[in-house]
């Protein structure tokens, strides 16, 4: 069984529908129990930072989270999803989140190029081969929506980037079964799609997954 995290902050309907698209049927849940049950655990969200990280407490599932990454369970947080499994956010204050990926959230840095809100498609360049970028992976685009961006302690952590301006910012993270897109693979079309094919392909291969 597959754990797609429905805590109603994220567009779960839409997410769902296209891992159906391509060949997924997770089980949408907010219990415990599932999640350690879980072979594999997917965590979605949109929104602010402290208030997802309390409704995750109030639901009792900051430890369990915790547990199901270290266990080597291949788990994937989309958005906010993503920014949650580092270890502070900058957000409004200082918020400690799941802590499963050393790093931090910040403000992106705002200039005459670069509006925040980051919203709209950006194109994403994979940093280095991986299971969600491979190798030959080319340049596409994705469709963005956040303010803050996720600083792994670890540059070796970012599976692909956005450039800014003159910076670039990591929109994806992957170390060893933890993986993390920043952008909303369910909005991004044809690339959307196929990088979650690559996931469930990633599931499939890794024993994880049999339709």
């Amino acid at each position: 069984m597959i754990a797609i995290l429905d805590l109603g902050i994220s567009n779960i309907g839409s997410l769902n529908q296209a891992f159906a698209q391509v060949g997924l049927n997770g089980k949408l849940t907010r219990s415990a129990a599932d999640i350690r049950a879980a072979k594999a655990v997917i965590l979605p969200g949109v929104g602010a930072y402290r208030d997802a990280m309390a409704c995750l407490r109030d639901n009792g599932l900051i430890e369990e989270l915790r547990l199901a990454a270290k266990s080597g369970k291949p788990f994937l947080g989309i958005c906010l999803g993503m920014q949650l499994l580092a270890t502070q956010s900058e957000e409004h204050g200082r918020y400690d989140g799941l802590g499963v990926l050393p790093g931090k959230i910040t403000l992106l840095p705002e200039s005459d190029r670069v509006r925040v809100p980051n919203i709209g498609w950006c194109d994403v360049a994979p940093a280095r081969a991986g299971i969600l970028f491979p190798e030959g992976t080319e340049t596409r685009s994705f469709y963005f929506v956040h303010s803050y961006h996720f600083v792994p302690e670890d540059s070796r952590a970012i599976a692909a980037t956005i450039s800014t301006g003159n910076a670039r910012f990591a929109a994806s993270v992957e170390a060893g079964n933890v993986f993390g897109v920043q952008f909303h693979p369910e909005k991004s079309q044809d690339a959307g799609l196929d990088l979650l094919s690559r996931y469930v392909h990633h599931l499939r291969q890794s024993g994880c997954y049999e339709q």
